[in-house]
């Protein structure tokens, strides 16, 4: 004989995502009314504290009488268990409480990381997002993804875990490289493609407009995060819809390990991913095709140093954290902004899409 009790336990609050210009009057007022002023962490990686560090420990000494600020070495290889460690080690031996805030100023290598030690010291401490990179504002902030990196495949090791708030200041932008704008259009484009293709002639113009910081820009940004909030609270914890998100990811992050984490950049995998997930999809009857990409792709060269052929790229396929019953699932279109997940068990399908997407982005010298 046996007694069940079922517990009714709803975790979920909402938290608001800001964007603009300037916003740190708004990101003290915030401190102010939620948090005690006797100490905040600030968790930064190298370059990002060379740029603005001296600025964020200004404006959080306007509130917090102790700002401790946490270095992490720049670039994807900080999303490692030893870094993991080490920032639970410091906020340990310096006096973390469960009502200290972390926040966490960076992209989203930063925002990854410092999220994954915010939900796993003393079981949770208060986090908010300060992304500094256009993909960290439309991408990883949002929606409460953490975690670190394995030698087994990319974000392994990790949780769900909602920040308190999320403030995206595109003053950030201003000392933004290059490269890192094309990064945060990829994502963006994926939005384009899953939700709303308008973005997509209105993102080739933001691109002929310059990369740097402008209202349209910001339009686009608000956008792109409307996309992902919409899309994320309906399903949390990548249940359902929320794999939609990952239009392109499983061949992206598939390319990302084979070529060594940081030496194919996230937006250039997830966008040569996108080639070849339209690619299957067109294959497959829907109306699209690599064309509307195709304004974009003298952005996008990857080098393939490191991947021996196609096949090794299709068995790495079968390590993506979403794959299932040993089975590749991948979101594919019907059309554009009609995303849907197929399971996909044909090889010579898989391997002709690499070799599309790869042909129109492979560096010739």
């Amino acid at each position: 004989m046996s007694h069940s009790i079922k517990l009714h336990i709803n975790r979920q609050e909402g938290y608001s995502f800001r964007v603009g210009i300037n916003l740190w009057n708004e990101v003290l007022a915030y401190f102010s009314a939620h948090y005690s002023d006797r100490k905040i962490f600030i968790v930064i990686d190298t370059k990002v504290h060379g740029l603005h560090g001296e600025k964020i420990k200004k404006e959080c000494r306007r509130y917090f009488k102790n700002c401790h600020l946490i270095q992490i070495p720049e670039g994807e290889k900080s999303k490692s268990v030893n870094q993991w460690k080490r920032l639970q080690d410091e906020l340990l031996e310096n006096g973390v409480e469960r009502r200290t805030p972390l926040l966490a100023v960076g992209g989203g290598v930063t925002g990854d990381l410092a999220g994954f030690a915010a939900a796993s010291v003393l079981r949770g401490i208060p986090l908010i997002h300060m992304p500094t990179s256009l993909l960290a504002m439309v991408d990883s902030s949002i929606g409460g993804k953490t975690g670190v990196n394995h030698s087994a495949g990319k974000n392994l090791i990790g949780a769900f875990y909602q920040p308190d708030a999320v403030f995206a200041d595109l003053q950030f932008l201003e000392t933004l490289e290059r490269r890192e704008w094309i990064g945060g259009l990829a994502e963006m484009l994926k939005y384009a493609a899953i939700s709303e293709p308008k973005m997509f002639g209105e993102l080739e113009q933001a691109v002929k407009e310059g990369f740097e910081p402008s209202e349209r820009w910001m339009k686009l940004i608000k956008q792109s995060a409307a996309i992902k909030i919409d899309i994320v609270e309906k399903d949390v914890q990548e249940a359902g819809k929320r794999a939609w998100l990952n239009y392109g990811h499983t061949f992206g992050h598939a390319l990302e390990k084979l070529a060594g984490y940081g030496n194919v950049s996230h937006g250039e995998a997830v966008f040569t991913g996108m080639l070849a997930a339209t690619h299957v999809s067109s294959t497959l009857g829907a109306p699209v095709d690599e064309v509307r990409f195709a304004p974009f792709k003298p952005l996008y060269t990857v080098s393939l140093a490191g991947i021996e052929n196609i096949p090794e790229l299709v068995d790495a396929m079968k390590h993506d954290k979403k794959v299932k019953d040993e089975t590749i699932r991948l979101i594919l279109l019907n059309d554009w902004g009609e995303p849907y997940i197929k399971i996909c068990e044909d090889k010579s399908l898989l391997t002709q899409s690499w070799q599309v997407a790869l042909s129109a982005v492979t560096k010739t010298n």
